[in-house]
């Protein structure tokens, strides 16, 4: 060896034992327990520091569901597809899937799996993306107090809350907080969403096998959507649900026998959420309206979600009240070559009188083509659908005609046309449909015929402060109105919603229903709603009511609603109701009832328009307008259109055929025996009953004039012209089989005082 050589061998010695004496085995290990220190001290200043926050105000959103009385879905509502359920609603079984798929060690660890989180930080620094390894504790943290974000400080944020959580919540609590808050794709959020999405049932009622395919999809719920996944996407998930299932198995939570049997459940094909369309929207809309107006809520609040609302919605009636509208209205109108209609609304309520029950509802064609709902609306007249709250009032108060007689069934008032009413301190003289002359007539019968002079006459004869106060009582809105003689043809604003009360109250014998849509309704983790009552006091007496009912029975039998009668089903039921229509033909109604159901039927003319502002933007605007010409005919009344869809409607959902049970003396509801008529006043002045007579109570000996018919009116005394003296029967047929159904009244309203003096009703 060279010198040359020595000397670099011996400089390779002196680099090779400083190299030696830098890393030695001694300051290795004293700089690896220093990074451990130090980072054990970072740790302990992290933990400190970084406390368990508020939850993500997004993972509190979940949707409002609705359900039919029977209990199943009629609609999902709300920002996000998420339900809350308890873990007491989850089978224990499909609880266990969660924890043999994600993490078996959950009910022994403290809420971090160290390795795991080291292995993703790696990840995380390397670039490598998302790797799993992270505890069910660690994933609901994330889910629910973070983000998704990959970045080291979130996993060092996640680690701490998850030890912290771990040590404040049980592991029942986690465990519920992770299914509820898990994305499982098709937009459902959370266990009871996703058994929705996946198998159309509840959580409740999920199997382990299906729990174990919906544990399976939180690895990639896009990839394993069995609906959308390919070839290998399929052999993955069966793959993940097998080995679910065989970790239950190791950890003694599934027997190996039943492990065997079970089959791969191949989940239902996506499908619509359930959104609000057709009549949805209207029944949603009216029991959200009715839950904040309970609970003070504002919309934003409820709009959260969490809300299970129950309404009293019978499926098979609301499915056959549709029918009825469709066939007996919407088939027959044309909207291409008829403008007009267009213009046709419809909306219909119907009433269980003993509970208050909303069984069915219509509101029209849908929100999307018509936002507001005709059954809740009350901006149109209810016509002569009031006319029966006229003769409550009267028989309730005990009141007499101006010439001190009591007011019953057979108290006879002048018919006539546009006869000035007697004591009104407002001039009124309404006309009759068609100007048609009525001469002396009884109540009964003017209530078949909806002769509008006799109710102007007895509205003033009772007091229309006691009329309005009686309609208040039967649950009118009639607060601000004032109380004038108009008001006696239904010149107010009522609802189909609102009608259905009053005859329903008719058909409680005089105590209160106020009709009721929501059946129950309960916030996630709260009591249920406490709801008023539907059923009220006492607000007329039995008496009177069970009359009106006795009265009503004729406008079907023997008045403007006999075309009830051929309907299929209704030929021997007993029914009462009252038809109307309203100033100018803008809206018609029907609304009757069995002694078992109420329903009201309305049509509305409304015209849409848009017209330029004053800034040049368009505004869309809504008119009242006549129903004259709908469907190729003339005039629109309550007979027609509104009572063939209540008729329809109640021949396929009324059950077994009952009698009215009634407490009145007021016979069968048709005009008493006929009586023999004398010579006409003209040729026998004697022999004129007039009205300056004191009326009698019992049959008067004193014949009736000839002029009965609608062409001839004795001329009004200042008593009115009322008498109880019994008229002769037009139809002169003895009384119907007492089996037989009875009219229904139509309802509508129009809540601006309109003093329409010419309101045709049939």
């Amino acid at each position: 060896m060279g010198r040359a050589e020595a000397r670099r061998a011996q400089r390779r010695a002196a680099k090779s034992g400083g190299i030696r004496r830098l890393f030695t085995w001694r300051k290795l290990l004293g700089t690896a327990l220093g990074v451990i220190l130090l980072g054990m001290g970072a740790f302990a200043v992290l933990y400190m520091v970084v406390d368990v926050p508020e939850g993500n105000p997004e993972m509190e959103l979940q949707a409002n569901v609705y359900k039919y009385a029977d209990g199943s879905l009629l609609a999902r509502t709300g920002e996000v597809n998420r339900e809350v359920v308890s873990l007491a609603e989850v089978p224990k079984e499909v609880q266990d899937t969660f924890v043999a798929a994600e993490n078996k060690s959950f009910y022994e660890d403290h809420g971090v799996d160290f390795k795991g989180t080291a292995r993703g930080l790696l990840n995380t620094l390397s670039g490598k993306g998302k790797q799993g390894g992270s505890t069910i504790t660690q994933q609901y943290v994330k889910n629910y107090y973070l983000d998704q974000d990959q970045t080291v400080t979130r996993k060092l944020k996640e680690l701490v809350i998850s030890l912290k959580l771990d040590q404040k919540k049980t592991k029942k609590e986690i465990l519920a907080g992770y299914i509820n808050t898990s994305y499982f794709g098709r937009g459902a959020w959370g266990i009871q969403a996703a058994a929705q999405a996946y198998y159309g049932v509840d959580a409740k009622d999920l199997n382990v096998s299906q729990g174990a395919y919906l544990a399976a999809l939180l690895q990639a719920p896009s990839q394993y959507d069995w609906a959308v996944a390919g070839p290998n996407g399929k052999r993955l998930v069966k793959a993940r649900w097998a080995y679910t299932l065989d970790n239950m198995v190791e950890e003694g939570w599934l027997d190996a026998g039943k492990r065997q049997g079970l089959k791969f459940p191949v989940p239902h094909d996506p499908k619509p959420l359930n959104g609000t369309a057709g009549q949805k929207g209207y029944i949603v809309e009216a029991a959200r309206k009715a839950v904040l107006e309970q609970t003070g809520l504002t919309e934003n609040q409820f709009d959260r979600g969490g809300w299970t609302i129950t309404v009293n919605i019978d499926k098979k009636k609301q499915q056959q009240l549709e029918k009825s509208v469709e066939a007996k209205l919407l088939d027959k109108l044309d909207t291409k070559k008829r403008k007009l209609d267009q213009d046709v609304q419809a909306g219909a309520v119907s009433v269980d009188p003993k509970t208050g029950a909303v069984v069915a509802l219509y509101g029209g064609r849908g929100q999307n083509v018509h936002w507001t709902s005709n059954a809740t609306r009350s901006d149109f007249q209810p016509a002569s659908t009031f006319k029966p709250v006229i003769l409550a009032a009267a028989l309730d108060e005990e009141s007499k005609t101006q010439d001190g007689e009591r007011i019953t069934a057979n108290t006879r008032y002048d018919g006539t046309s546009k006869r000035p009413v007697v004591g009104s301190d407002i001039p009124f003289n309404p006309e009759n449909e068609d100007d048609q002359n009525y001469g002396q007539i009884t109540v009964q019968d003017a209530m078949n015929k909806s002769v509008n002079s006799v109710f102007a006459q007895m509205g003033v004869d009772v007091g229309m402060d006691e009329v309005m106060k009686t309609a208040g009582k039967l649950g009118m809105d009639v607060e601000g109105l004032k109380a004038t003689p108009a008001m006696t043809l239904g010149s107010m604003g009522a609802s189909p919603m609102e009608m259905a009360g009053v005859y329903a109250t008719f058909d409680n014998h005089g105590k209160e229903v106020t009709p009721q849509l929501v059946k129950s309704a309960v916030h996630q983790g709260d009591a249920p709603l406490d709801l008023p009552d539907a059923i009220g006091d006492q607000v007329i007496s039995r008496q009177a009511a069970d009359s009106v009912t006795s009265v009503l029975t004729g406008v079907v039998d023997d008045g403007t609603a006999r075309g009830v009668r051929n309907a299929e089903g209704l030929a021997k039921r007993e029914i009462a109701g009252k038809t109307g229509t309203s100033d100018d033909n803008k809206s018609a109604w029907f609304t009757g009832y069995t002694p078992d159901l109420v329903t009201s039927v309305g049509l509305f003319g409304e015209a849409a328009f848009d017209r330029t502002g004053d800034d040049g933007k368009k505004i869309h605007k809504t008119a009242q307008v006549t129903l004259q010409g709908a469907g190729g005919g003339g005039r629109v009344n309550g007979g027609g259109f509104p009572a063939e869809i209540w008729a329809d409607y109640m021949g396929h959902s009324v059950g077994k055929a009952r009698k009215f049970d009634l407490d009145t003396d007021m016979g069968a509801a048709v005009s008493p025996p006929p009586v023999s008529h004398s010579p006409s006043p003209s040729t026998s002045p004697s022999d004129d009953p007039s009205p300056s007579h004191s009326p009698s109570t019992s049959p008067s000996s004193e014949s009736p004039p000839a002029s009965e018919s609608p062409q001839s009116s004795p001329p009004a005394s200042p008593s009115g012209g009322a008498s109880s003296e019994p008229p002769p029967s037009p139809s002169n047929r003895p009384d119907p089989d007492p089996s037989s159904s009875v009219e229904l009244p139509d309802l509508s309203g129009n809540k601006r005082p309109d003093n329409s003096d010419d309101n045709d009703d049939r």
